[in-house]
């Protein structure tokens, strides 16, 4: 069909984007809307939970600010993304404008790169604790917690600008359907109609930078962590120093497959379904599961969360 509104360089002039959705079967719409709805509620209240339980002055350590402030982040990816896949699950009228396509981009890219970064200041507290246990709270001050967070937004900041610039300096012209259910960067530059070659270099060097980065931090942290508690005398403080670590990697990991499993094959069309998937565990279910994986088996959480009731 002859798109609308082309000019002189035969480019479509683009003023707002359609979102496939998760599903084109309408029968569907009403159950996924309640799923999702429900799950975004779960994953604001157990994360707005998490915040309360932290701010407990017994729960006043570098763990719990940092635990405090990736259920911050949680609540945020998943406002982003989930409000609108839920507007679009009740209305006809899936489109985004430009202006909000270009937003949730930012947004998008901008908390999960900082929740990685956090997630390697995290591992880098682990670290502390465990191996450099006697000099941790001269080490681990508030001052270079807090550094540690500015540093990772401000991170964060620059790779979500750079991205998001690049994605939208490319050309679009022909459909304007977004085969996803929110704006990110492996569909919209399968839109585009310019060679996005080098692009797709820089969106695979992106995500070495963003994720590989951090999880080699995070590994290399986690084999000084093993290497200690290897040389612990006695079994029982081995399990419990261990299953304070846990619960970090289990995230991670989690992570980092959803992640890499989506970017790095930025332009594969044919696995729009599976990232679709993916994206979905990223932005949606792992921000549910942090709270519980982060709760379940931490005693003192669950003290606090006593004593409140």
């Amino acid at each position: 069909e002859p798109a609308e509104g082309r000019d002189a360089g035969n480019h479509t002039l683009l003023t707002e984007f359609v979102l496939s959705g998760l599903s084109s079967r309408p029968g569907l719409q009403p159950l996924l809307f309640l799923t999702v709805c429900s799950v975004y509620t779960m994953t604001v209240l157990g994360n707005l939970l998490i915040c309360m339980v932290t701010v407990h002055p017994t729960l006043h350590t570098p763990m719990y600010f940092f635990l405090r402030v990736l259920s911050l982040l949680d609540i945020s990816t998943a406002s982003v993304v989930v409000p609108k896949m839920l507007l679009n699950l009740l209305s006809e009228d899936r489109s985004i404008s430009y202006p909000g396509c270009v937003t949730q981009l930012y947004c998008v890219v901008f908390l999960a790169a900082t929740e990685w970064y956090l997630l390697a200041a995290m591992a880098y507290d682990r670290y502390v604790a465990i191996c450099s246990p006697l000099r941790y709270t001269v080490l681990m001050d508030s001052r270079l917690c807090l550094r540690l967070v500015l540093l990772s937004c401000c991170s964060g900041s620059v790779v979500a600008v750079v991205q998001t610039a690049w994605v939208f300096t490319l050309s679009f012209c022909g459909p304007r359907r977004v085969n996803y259910f929110f704006c990110d960067i492996p569909p919209l530059i399968v839109l585009s109609c310019t060679d996005t070659s080098l692009y797709e270099k820089q969106i695979i060097s992106a995500t070495v930078l963003v994720i590989f980065t951090p999880f080699c931090l995070i590994l290399l942290s986690y084999a000084c962590i093993v290497s200690s508690i290897l040389k612990m005398s006695s079994a029982e403080s081995r399990y419990k120093t261990f299953s304070t670590c846990s619960s970090h990697l289990t995230v991670v990991t989690l992570y980092c497959v959803s992640g890499t499993l989506i970017y790095l094959q930025p332009k594969s069309s044919n696995s729009q379904d599976t990232k679709k998937i993916l994206a979905l565990i990223y932005t949606t279910v792992i921000p549910t599961l942090n709270p519980l994986i982060y709760s379940l088996r931490n005693k003192e959480v669950h003290e606090v969360l006593i004593r409140m009731m």
